[in-house]
C-alpha cells in the first residue's frame, strides 16, 4: 500500500491544468447504457472510480475502449442486468446503473453500494422515485431488484436534495412513457452536464440547473459525443493550496462560474482571485483572515470543500465556525488535523477552528477522499514531513495529484508504506 509524503514550507507558484470532473463523468459514462450504439466521452479523468465504473459497465456486456482521456462505450448488446457486490461495494456511484438498466431492459439487480465513510447516504430517494415511475422494488440479501415493463412519467418530490438521486431518476424518466417532473431536484453543474448528454441523445429535458426539472420521455435514445466538464472540487482544492502557501497559482481548463461560493469565501479571507475565460489566478500575499462557512447544496459552499477549507482556517488569524449540513460524519478528518497541531473543537455538526501559528508534520491516516486532500494541504504548510497513509482514497478522485503539486513547487512524493 502506498503513502504520500509532503515536506512543508514551499510556496506554490505557476500553472496547473484542472482535470475532468469525476462526479460528472460517472453518471455520464453510465448514461451510455440507455443507447444502442457507441457513445464517445472526452476529457475523462484517469481515476480509480472511473476504472471501477468501466469494469461494471463491461460486466453488464458493454464494450469499452479507452484511449487516454477518451472513452468509447458501446452498449448495443447488454448481456446482464445485475451489478454484483464485488464491483459495487467500493463505490456508491455504482447505484447509478439501477435506473438505466430498468429503463432499457425492464429489470435490474444491483448490490447495495459502498463508498466513503462520510455518512449514511441512503438510496431510499432513488428507490422511491423509481417506484413512482411504476417499478416494483424488492430488497433482499443485500441487493435491490427492480422491475418494470415500461416506466411511466410521474410527479416526484425529493424530500431532501439528492444529486445521484436526481441523476438516476432523470435517466429513467428519459425513456419513460409520458412526462416526469422532478421537484426539489439537485442543481449541481454535474446534473446539468448529464442533462446535456441526455439531450444530445435525443431526450426532452427542461429546467436542469433549477429545482424543477421536466422530462418528456421518448421511445429511444441515440449515441452521442460529449466533453466532460472541469472538476470544480479539484480546482477548489488547488485554490486552497495556493492560499495556504501564500502562493500565486493559475488554474487552467476550469469553469470559474462553478466556483463562485469557494471564490467568495477565499476572497473574504483576503485571497485575490482573478478570472479570465477558463482560467483562474489565485494570489495570497497577506495573512489569511478567519471566515465562517456553512456547507450547502449547490450553489452554496460545497461539502466536498469543507475539509480543505478547514485546513486553511487552521492557519488563519482568529476563530472561524464551520457548519456541516450535508453529511453527518464529515468531520472524521479533524482528529488527524489535530495530530498536526490544528486547534479544532467539534460539537455536533459544528466545528470551531482557532488559527494556530504553525502546523507540524506527523504520520496521519486518510479516512475518505476529501479528507485525503485536506491532509495533503496541511502537509504543504506543516513544519517537517507529513506522511499520509491510505492514499487509495485520494486516487479515487484526484488525477496525478503529486505530479500536479510538484509542477507548482510542492515537495511531495509517493512511497510504499511499510
Amino acid at each position: 500500500m502506498d503513502k504520500i509524503v509532503v515536506e512543508g514550507g514551499k510556496r506554490l507558484t505557476g500553472t496547473v491544468a484542472i482535470s475532468g470532473a469525476k462526479n460528472a463523468a460517472l453518471p455520464i459514462l453510465v448514461s451510455a447504457l440507455l443507447t444502442d450504439g457507441v457513445c464517445t466521452f472526452t476529457n475523462v479523468p484517469d481515476l480509480q472510480d472511473i476504472r471501477s465504473i468501466l469494469l461494471l459497465l463491461e460486466s453488464l456486456g458493454a464494450r469499452v475502449v479507452a484511449d487516454g482521456h477518451t472513452i468509447k462505450i458501446d452498449a448495443a448488446t447488454l448481456a446482464a442486468s445485475e451489478a454484483p457486490y464485488d464491483l459495487v461495494r467500493k463505490m456508491r456511484a455504482s447505484i447509478l446503473v439501477l435506473c438505466p438498466l430498468v429503463a432499457r431492459l425492464g429489470h435490474a439487480r444491483v448490490s447495495l453500494p459502498g463508498g466513503c465513510a462520510i455518512g449514511a447516504r441512503p438510496i431510499n430517494l432513488h428507490l422511491k422515485g423509481l417506484e413512482r415511475l411504476g417499478a416494483t422494488i424488492d430488497i433482499r440479501h443485500g441487493y435491490v431488484e427492480a422491475r418494470a415493463h415500461r416506466l411511466k412519467g410521474a410527479d416526484i418530490y425529493f424530500d431532501t436534495v439528492t444529486v445521484t438521486g436526481t441523476e438516476n431518476i432523470m435517466m429513467a424518466a428519459a425513456l419513460a412513457d409520458g412526462v416526469t417532473v422532478l421537484r426539489n431536484a439537485a442543481r449541481e453543474p454535474e446534473v446539468v452536464a448529464l442533462a446535456e448528454v441526455l439531450m444530445g441523445m435525443g431526450a426532452d429535458i427542461q429546467g436542469a440547473g433549477t429545482s424543477v426539472v421536466t422530462i418528456n420521455g421518448v421511445e429511444e435514445l441515440r449515441p452521442t459525443t460529449f466533453e466532460i466538464i472541469p472538476d470544480r472540487i479539484e480546482a477548489g482544492t488547488f485554490m486552497a493550496a495556493a492560499a495556504l502557501t501564500g502562493g500565486d497559482v493559475t488554474l487552467t481548463h476550469c469553469q470559474p462560474d462553478h466556483l463562485s461560493a469557494v471564490s467568495d469565501k477565499l476572497q473574504q479571507a483576503g485571497v485575490v482571485i482573478r478570472s479570465q475565460g477558463t482560467s483562474l489566478r489565485v494570489t495570497a500575499d497577506k495573512a489569511i483572515a478567519s471566515v465562517d462557512v456553512r456547507t450547502q447544496t449547490y450553489p452554496g459552499f460545497p461539502t466536498d470543500m469543507q475539509a480543505q477549507f478547514m485546513v486553511l482556517m487552521s492557519c488563519a488569524e482568529g476563530q472561524s465556525i464551520i457548519k456541516e449540513t450535508i453529511f453527518e460524519n464529515r468531520f472524521i478528518h479533524v482528529s488527524e488535523l489535530r495530530r498536526l497541531g490544528a486547534d479544532i473543537t467539534i460539537s455536533g455538526d459544528t466545528a470551531v477552528v482557532r488559527g494556530v501559528k504553525a502546523l507540524f508534520g506527523a504520520p496521519v491516516m486518510a479516512s475518505d477522499l476529501r479528507a485525503s486532500a485536506s491532509l495533503v494541504l496541511a502537509g504543504l504548510v506543516a513544519e517537517g514531513l507529513t506522511e499520509i497513509n491510505r492514499v487509495y482514497h485520494i486516487d479515487r478522485g484526484y488525477e496525478q495529484i503529486e505530479e500536479k503539486m510538484r509542477q507548482i513547487g510542492a515537495a511531495i512524493w509517493r512511497e510504499k508504506a511499510s
